[in-house]
């Protein structure tokens, strides 16, 4: 029952427009922008790096946090009377998230390829792929334990909120070099700051894979933690 209640997810996610505006259109077409005003194939290899893991943690928490929506109107409890149990269920909802997060990862990196002239090694095309998605589940945990807090009515003020504080601070989207000193040190207490890192690095041969993945993998497992404590308090709570 659980892959084909991930089917239905992805098919309802991938079904509205205005969503793959947001997760696929929106980055691609910052890429273009950035690699045509900045230039040279070096500058856009880097620029894919920090987009593509931009709209991977944009996607991956938008689709998490739809959970809150469906809690709403009752949706999660009418599921713990079906056979899906509740482990299923969020394991189902982070699979979808990351599902979803391949098609801004894919949108950008053959934008860059195919339009910008980024040519890396089989080895880089791979981290600039995988590596970035594969960093992209502590976001969809993140996303999930959004849905579980939030009410279908402040649900967008957590996501806005945590898109400038998470994207903006955290480097993906301006890098964190030109920082002033004290918030580029607060920048590397975020994950984000760790999966431009790591997406960089793939992108341009350099970067800290070991150390990002270790901080990634840490708030991995603090915010699957989070979830699955929320989701027992709540469903206590009915």
């Amino acid at each position: 029952m659980r892959i084909a209640y991930v089917l239905f997810e992805v098919r309802r996610v991938v079904r509205d427009s205005r969503f793959l505006a947001f997760a696929v259109a929106l980055p691609v077409g910052l890429f273009l922008l950035q690699a045509g005003m900045f230039g040279g194939a070096n500058g856009a290899a880097s620029i894919m790096g920090g987009l593509a893991a931009f709209g991977a943690f944009r996607a991956a928490l938008d689709t998490g946090a739809r959970a809150a929506v469906e809690r709403g109107a009752g949706w999660q409890r009418q599921l713990r009377l079906t056979p899906l149990t509740g482990a299923g269920y969020l394991a189902a909802k982070a699979t979808v998230a990351m599902l979803v997060a391949v098609l801004p990862i894919a949108g950008v990196t053959l934008a860059a390829a195919l339009l910008s002239g980024v040519h890396l090694s089989a080895g880089g095309w791979a981290g600039a792929v995988l590596g970035v998605w594969a960093g992209t589940v502590p976001f969809a945990l993140l996303g999930l334990l959004v849905g579980q807090v939030a009410t279908p009515q402040n649900v967008q003020t957590y996501q806005g909120a945590l898109l400038l504080l998470l994207g903006f601070a955290g480097g993906l989207l301006i890098p964190v070099s030109v920082f002033p000193r004290a918030l580029a040190s607060v920048a590397q207490v975020l994950p984000t700051y760790w999966l431009a890192d790591l997406a960089h690095g793939a992108a341009t041969g350099g970067g800290r894979v070991g150390q990002a993945a270790l901080v990634l993998g840490l708030y991995t497992l603090a915010l699957g933690a989070a979830v699955i404590i929320r989701y027992r308090h709540d469903g206590a709570r009915t």
